[in-house]
This record gives C-alpha cells, sequence and structure tokens, in this order.
C-alpha cells in the first residue's frame, strides 16, 4: 500500500439523510407569504365546488432525517 493514500467510506442507504415536508392544506397556502407552483395548483384546485383533497407536501417546511 502507497503512504498517504485514505480510503473513502462508502455511505450506505440508511446512513443518508432523508427529506421530509409536512402536508399543509389550502387554507395555508392562502396566506403564504412565498406562494410556490405546487401549492398555487392546489389552491386552485381546492377552489372549485366539490373539491376534496389530503394537503400537499410544502416545500419550505423541508427537514432532514
Amino acid at each position: 500500500m502507497a503512504k498517504g493514500k485514505a480510503v473513502k467510506k462508502q455511505k450506505t442507504r440508511s446512513d443518508r439523510k432523508q427529506a421530509v415536508l409536512k402536508l399543509v392544506l389550502s387554507d395555508t397556502c392562502a396566506v403564504c407569504k412565498t406562494p410556490c407552483a405546487r401549492g398555487m395548483r392546489y389552491l386552485d384546485h381546492m377552489r372549485q365546488p366539490g373539491a376534496a383533497g389530503n394537503g400537499v407536501p410544502c416545500i419550505l417546511t423541508k427537514t432532514y432525517v
């Protein structure tokens, strides 16, 4: 082995950080200070009569686990 050569340890899948986004409802998107395309599309969808939704992932609430 050559002197001074370090071997990099490969990260396994379980060692990587995973992003988690909170689900927000249309009322949260309506008052958001920095509206995103996904939130505005969901807000428009929810304004239709009889629309039912479960929320949309908000990019502004990203945390890493």
